[in-house]
């Protein structure tokens, strides 16, 4: 009778465990399901961020066009260039920047780069 008496013990634990273990997978189930996201809202604002980027590459672009259009004096970019020892290229941009202004533009290079 002993012996019987434990294992209905035994398996009465086992039946216990086994509810515990039930539970704590339903609990683990339960949050993933609650942190699934939902497909359509992942799409639109995968689309926001898409959208935005081709905005912000059009403002580029049209700075850049911008930009391009300016006159600038090629006597003030020599004179820049080997005043304050800087690319050529950074000079024409700033200078761009300011619309061709060379003492706003020199303002602007000197607190970029100071000597």
């Amino acid at each position: 009778m002993e012996g019987a008496e434990e294992a209905g013990a035994e398996i009465t634990v086992d039946s216990k465990d086994l509810q515990q273990q039930s539970k704590a997978l339903d609990k683990l189930t339960d949050r993933v399901e609650d942190r699934q996201l939902d497909s359509n809202r992942v799409q639109s604002a995968m689309a926001s961020i898409g959208a935005s980027r081709e905005a912000d590459l059009n403002a580029k672009r049209l700075r850049e066009k911008e930009l391009a259009s300016v006159k600038i004096n090629a006597a003030d970019v020599e004179l820049i260039v080997n005043e304050l020892e800087l690319e050529k290229n950074v000079v024409e941009r700033t200078l761009r920047e300011h619309k061709g202004d060379a003492v706003a533009a020199t303002r602007e290079l000197l607190s970029r780069y100071p000597l």
